[in-house]
């Protein structure tokens, strides 16, 4: 990609009023640079890295490490053996927003948990006596599943129905509840990927309207004074900050939390505690992340595992 579109253009200047910042973003995605490797050590951090590692930023977990351009963790044996995960560095920021939460955690229920970063993520910083990975799409499913059995994420299970089903069966369950919801996928091309029409109206249209779906059948499934935790790796304003101000219009009792380590990540683009990472930044590829709790006082419900379409227990 080398030209940008006119859609682009457009998104560049919606999300910055500096002409040099919407320049920046522009040329992040359509001359995109390479990104520093990361991994997630689900077992314990070796005392030598067998890996070159980056100077960690101020937010970063003790089990994150940002590696030098040039390695190739996926390729190591520790990585089939399941001491580590591999993921983009804006997978670890946009899910930091869990180490806000406190413990102990009971229950986390991850809505849209393919590939399974976020999942083994949450697992790793709040230890749940449970973790619930849920995927609708069932192509995806083998590459969930063999990544929380590679990395004995453990005790979890994995479900396959859609969120409406969860909503139905198993409300005020889940101390948290994540959803990294499906988007239009715009940061792909800041990783030199393809995402064909990403940037449309319509293709975001209907994408907003299907997040918008997913995280009020979501919020159903929240515990009194538990979490939400909403994430998109897209840039647009009416996946991310808009669909977050519908939320709380419509589901008054929840909150936004503030992410004291993320503030310098602040969202411009509305007052409530959301954060984004940008291309340009070169950490990442770029991510939106927000945290919402349930401010109902009470109980709740204790989750009935058998009520559950299991497909795969760890």
């Amino acid at each position: 990609m080398d030209k940008p579109s006119n859609l682009l253009v457009k998104l560049s200047r919606r999300l910055f009023t500096n002409l040099d910042e919407q320049e920046k973003f522009i040329g992040a995605l359509t001359h995109p640079q390479r990104f520093n490797p990361c991994i997630l050590w689900c077992k314990e951090k070796p005392e030598v890295s067998p890996f070159y590692i980056e100077i960690a930023t101020p937010w970063q977990p003790q089990f994150i490490d940002r590696l030098s351009l040039g390695e190739k963790p996926g390729q190591h044996p520790l990585h089939e053996q399941g001491s580590f995960y591999c993921l983009d560095f804006s997978s670890v920021f946009a899910a930091s927003i869990l180490l806000t939460i406190p413990q102990p955690i009971n229950q986390i229920f991850d809505m849209c948990a393919a590939p399974g970063g976020k999942s083994v993520f949450a697992w790793k910083s709040l230890q749940p006596d449970l973790l619930i990975s849920n995927e609708v799409i069932g192509k995806r499913l083998g590459m969930l599943i063999s990544n929380l059995k590679r990395c004995q994420v453990e005790p979890s299970l994995v479900a396959s129905k859609d969120s409406s089903f969860f909503a139905d069966t198993i409300p005020l369950s889940s101390r948290l509840v994540i959803v990294d919801a499906p988007c239009t996928g715009q940061s792909l091309l800041a990783k030199g990927e393809k995402a064909p029409g990403c940037f449309h109206p319509t293709a975001i249209n209907k994408s907003a309207n299907r997040q918008k779906r997913i995280i009020a059948n979501s919020a159903r499934l929240v515990a009194p004074q538990g979490y939400l935790a909403y994430m998109t790796c897209t840039y647009s304003p009416e996946e991310n900050e808009e669909v977050c101000e519908w939320f709380l219009q419509r589901f008054p009792q929840f909150k936004a939390v503030e992410v004291r380590h993320l503030e310098g990540y602040q969202s411009h683009l509305t007052s409530l505690p959301c954060y984004r990472m940008f291309p340009q930044y070169g950490l990442g590829a770029g991510a939106f992340t927000v945290l919402f709790q349930n401010t109902e006082e009470g109980e709740g419900k204790v989750l009935d595992v058998e009520v559950l379409p299991v497909i795969w227990r760890n």
